[in-house]
C-alpha cells in the first residue's frame, strides 16, 4: 500500500471533490482512501457525491457515515415530523432532495395539517439509502483513529454511543488525550482555529486533527496525506457555496 488520503464533508460539492482527487492523483489499488462522512446536504449535487463515493468504495476506499447522512435515513424512514424537519428544513435536506430531482412542492409539508411523511419514488434515492445504511462508524489503525466527529474522552472506544462519533465536539476537542491520532471531520477548522478565515487541517496539540475545511461554506475542501500529514486542499469558489 502507498499513501493514506482521508476526506471529509463533502457535502454535495461534486465539482470540489473530483478535482482534489484529481490533483492528489489518487490511484486505487495503490493508493488508500478514507472518507468520513457528510457526503450530503447543503452543495450542489449530493446526488452526484454519493454515486462517486459508492464507486470508490468499490476500488477499495474506506467509507463511514457522518451525522448528515444519519439524518437523511432517520428523515426518510421515520414518521416523526421532528426528525424531517430537522434534515429537510434546517440541515439542508431540501438541497438534497433536488438533487435526485424532486421539486419543492412534492416534499414541502405543511405546518398547518397532521404530519405525513412525503412518499418520494426514486431508484437512485433508495440505492443510497441502502449504501448508507451498510456504513461503518470508525476506523481504528495501528496509530491513528478514523471518525466523522471524534471519540469521547471517558469511554472506550468499543463502548462508545453511535451519536457521539457522529455528533461530538467540545468535549472530545478539549479532552482527549489518548495515544492514538484522532482524523476527524464535522467542525470546521475555523472553530478550532477560532479564526474566520482559516479553513486550514488543524492539528491539536493533544493528537487531535481536525479537516472539515468548511467547503460549503465557501472555504475549502481538505485532504490529509498519511503517514506524512502532509495537507492538500482545493478553494471553494464564492458562487458555488451555500449558506
Amino acid at each position: 500500500m502507498g499513501r493514506t488520503f482521508v476526506i471529509s464533508d463533502i457535502h454535495g460539492e461534486i465539482t470540489a471533490f473530483n478535482q482534489l482527487l484529481t490533483e492528489i492523483n489518487y490511484e486505487p489499488g495503490t493508493d488508500q482512501l478514507i472518507l468520513l462522512g457528510d457526503y450530503v446536504d447543503r452543495g450542489e449535487d449530493s446526488n452526484a457525491v454519493l454515486d462517486k463515493v459508492m464507486e470508490l468504495r468499490e476500488l477499495g476506499a474506506i467509507v463511514l457515515k457522518g451525522n448528515h447522512e444519519d439524518m437523511m435515513i432517520k428523515a426518510l424512514t421515520s414518521e416523526e415530523e421532528r426528525l424531517w424537519r430537522h434534515w429537510v428544513d434546517r440541515n439542508g435536506g431540501s438541497e438534497t432532495l433536488r438533487s435526485y430531482g424532486f421539486r419543492e412542492e412534492e416534499y414541502t409539508v405543511s405546518p398547518d395539517l397532521p404530519f405525513e411523511r412525503p412518499q418520494l419514488s426514486s431508484e437512485a434515492l433508495e440505492k443510497h439509502l441502502e449504501f448508507i445504511c451498510s456504513l461503518d462508524i470508525y476506523k481504528e489503525q495501528n496509530d491513528f483513529i478514523f471518525v466523522h466527529a471524534g471519540v469521547h474522552p471517558e469511554t472506550p472506544i468499543h463502548e462508545t454511543e453511535e451519536r457521539d462519533f457522529l455528533w461530538i465536539r467540545d468535549p472530545f476537542h478539549n479532552g482527549y488525550c489518548g495515544e492514538k491520532k484522532v482524523v476527524f471531520g464535522h467542525t470546521p477548522t475555523k472553530y478550532l482555529y477560532k479564526e474566520d478565515t482559516n479553513h486550514s487541517i488543524f492539528f491539536g496539540d493533544n493528537n487531535i486533527i481536525g479537516i472539515d475545511g468548511g467547503a460549503v461554506y465557501g472555504g475549502q475542501l481538505n485532504c490529509l496525506e498519511l503517514p506524512g500529514l502532509h495537507p492538500h486542499s482545493v478553494k471553494i469558489k464564492p458562487e458555488s457555496s451555500s449558506e
